[in-house]
């Protein structure tokens, strides 16, 4: 690199891909491992973390000494590129570190990837995600050697065959073993995880997904545990949830009338979808939908895939991944997923013609939760907590007569929702001269008035 180059990358300091270290350490091998795990980067040794270049002592062999030591200590060894630069009439080494294609590496036993300016300690789910990446495969392509053949329904094969035929306007001259190996379902003569999720005839842990309809928080009116193959699952969440909402007619001059839901059912359906194709398969955990009276909450077991966020989400600033990709490609092929990638899009623009607030999208626990609400945009709530209009800020009233003296986040913990809900009822709950806030801020919470 020329002086010139260097220095200015030097000026703008440590980033995703530029590190500075006083001499070398083991602490160079691990940001050699984190860079080479992510998209590669430099190393600069003689520098401080104020980009103040201090300058070190490079003795003859030194250099390749390093070179060396990096090699032995990475698995699988990484031979690196290092140079001496004079800066400001001092050494500098620069180490060059390439993105290995074969991911990921380790420096004893331990994994890292570079995310912004510093060095990220892999977990076991992202080093089995790494891997499964690099060798452009997904979790649902492995074969499962927990099950057989006979774990899974021929009515099942020929339901997808059919739907994937409809979809496609074409019929297949193929049998219905080999459509499966075309589409990589069967492999060596197995069932991949992806088949057996699929077309499973058993009730299976592993999808399952519980539903319930609750009065209040702790309260269940109805519930169902769906543990069926993938497809079925869809059809039986939407009728469970479809059970539970209201509905109007609306008559648009037509001989039949129009059925309108509370809540937007394409953006459902959306969601639903997305539960099942993104959903973390090794997670121990359920998928589990809570149909409350002004809300649907909507929780998937596992954090989101690869380097998307909470953020990226909402934006739409993400290119789509999944970390089942043969679920996802059996979806579209029967059309119930249209296009990649345009998920959350669509849920919005559901909830935004059906003319309720935005739903909320936040990681939650050791998944991801989405929660939909029927509340009109600019609609309000007019009347008071006990004419009963607004569920969430009667639950809310409840709580604080019963556990006065406690603030948002204990409230947000117990009702199993945001903060900004909270905040919302709250204010309300302020409006209407049903609570007030006593004591400090610090120490202080919130009573319920005495009428």
């Amino acid at each position: 690199m020329k002086h010139h180059s260097i220095l200015k990358l030097i000026k703008i300091g440590e980033n995703q891909t530029v590190e500075f270290k006083t001499s070398f350490q083991k602490e160079v091998i691990i940001s050699v491992v984190a860079f080479a795990n992510a998209k590669g980067g430099k190393i600069f040794i003689g520098i401080n973390d104020n980009a103040e270049i201090l300058g070190v002592s490079i003795k003859k062999e030194m250099l390749q000494d390093w070179i060396n030591q990096i090699k032995l200590n990475t698995q699988p060894s990484i031979l690196v590129d290092i140079e001496s630069v004079k800066l400001k009439d001092k050494m500098v080494a620069l180490i060059e570190v390439k993105e290995y294609p074969l991911k990921p590496i380790a420096y004893k036993n331990r994994y890292y990837k570079r995310i912004n300016n510093s060095n990220h300690l892999m977990s076991l789910d992202e080093i089995a995600n790494m891997h499964l990446q690099t060798i452009n495969a997904s979790w649902d392509y492995y074969i499962d050697d927990r099950h057989d053949f006979a774990d899974i329904s021929q009515e099942n094969i020929n339901y997808f065959i059919k739907k994937v035929e409809q979809n496609h306007d074409k019929l297949f001259s193929d049998d219905p073993m080999t459509i499966l190996r075309k589409y990589e379902f069967i492999k060596e003569d197995k069932l991949t995880f992806g088949a057996y999720l699929l077309f499973t005839s058993n009730n299976s842990a592993l999808t399952a997904f519980q539903i319930g309809r609750f009065k209040d928080p702790i309260t269940i009116i109805d519930n169902i545990d769906i543990n069926t193959n993938l497809f079925t699952q869809i059809e039986k969440a939407i009728e469970f949830i479809k059970k539970h909402l209201m509905t109007e007619f609306i008559i648009t001059g037509e001989p039949q009338r129009t059925i309108k839901y509370d809540y937007p059912l394409e953006a459902i359906r959306e969601i639903v979808i997305n539960m099942i194709v993104h959903r973390d398969y090794r997670d121990s955990g359920n998928s589990i939908i809570k149909i409350f009276d002004e809300r649907i909450e909507f929780f998937n077991p596992g954090k989101l895939y690869d380097d998307i966020t909470i953020e990226k989400l909402r934006s739409g600033n993400y290119s789509s991944r999944t970390r089942n990709r043969a679920i996802a490609r059996a979806f579209k092929e029967t059309g119930i997923i249209e296009r990649y990638g345009s998920g959350i899009a669509r849920i919005k623009n559901e909830c935004r013609e059906h003319g309720v607030i935005e739903p909320i999208f936040e990681e939650f626990v050791h998944g991801v939760r989405v929660i939909l609400f029927k509340e009109k945009v600019n609609e309000g709530v007019n009347e008071g907590v006990n004419e009963g209009v607004n569920e969430g800020v009667k639950s809310l009233y409840l709580l604080i007569q019963k556990f006065p003296n406690n603030k948002t986040p204990f409230f947000s913990k117990k009702l199993n929702t945001s903060i900004k809900n909270i905040e919302r009822w709250i204010k309300q709950l302020r409006n209407e001269e049903k609570i007030e806030f006593r004591g400090s801020p610090k120490t202080g919470g919130y009573y319920a008035k005495r009428d």
